[in-house]
């Protein structure tokens, strides 16, 4: 074989080398895409709520006075909790949790509202940004499987007041924190 030829078959060789390490590449993404299968830094912690729901209709009313009004211009993100009336020591630990999730945001935690619904008891834990609203059974029965049997779920609202995320009861408080993270980073 005279060099040319052995050259061509070379570039060849090479060329469909390109050609299937590029589909190869394609295959196995697609294969991955449609297993359902995603990257560990793309999934939530909280069950993302499909379709979201819409609060925006609802103007909650502030314990000590007043209304607190969505505000989407000033991208405040809110964890909701609706706890059943009466709740003692689980509201305590879930409020003592909440406190340490928001403290662990450093600056950022301007950002975030925690909305209480309904009287907490009078020894939780509370912070700058907790807002404790008045009990509106309308709003409660809006939200996603509330009266959870197994304890108290918490929400994750948006700036414009549509609830996206619902954290079952027994959550990871850390799961909370870094869903809330890349909700505020988006901002």
């Amino acid at each position: 074989m005279s060099n040319d030829a052995t050259a061509g078959k070379r570039n060849r060789l090479t060329f469909f080398a390109v050609i299937a390490i590029f589909l190869g590449g394609m295959l196995v993404a697609g294969a991955l895409r449609f297993s359902g299968w995603q990257p560990s830094g793309m999934k939530n912690h909280g069950e993302l709520l499909q379709p979201p729901t819409d609060l925006r209709d609802f103007t909650p009313r502030l314990d000590a006075g007043g209304e607190y009004a969505w505000k989407p211009a000033e991208r405040r993100w809110r964890v909701l909790v609706a706890p059943p009336p009466g709740c003692g020591d689980p509201c305590r630990e879930l409020a003592r949790e909440l406190d340490l999730v928001w403290r662990l945001f450093g600056n950022k935690a301007d950002e975030l509202d925690i909305l209480w619904l309904g009287a907490p008891p009078a020894d939780a834990t509370r912070n700058a940004a907790t807002r404790v609203l008045r009990m509106d059974p309308a709003l409660r029965a809006k939200l996603p499987r509330v009266d959870d049997p197994a304890g108290i779920p918490v929400y994750v609202v948006d700036p414009n007041g549509f609830v996206i995320l619902r954290y079952a009861p027994g959550f990871d408080p850390g799961g909370l924190r870094a869903d809330v993270a890349k909700l505020l980073r988006l901002m």
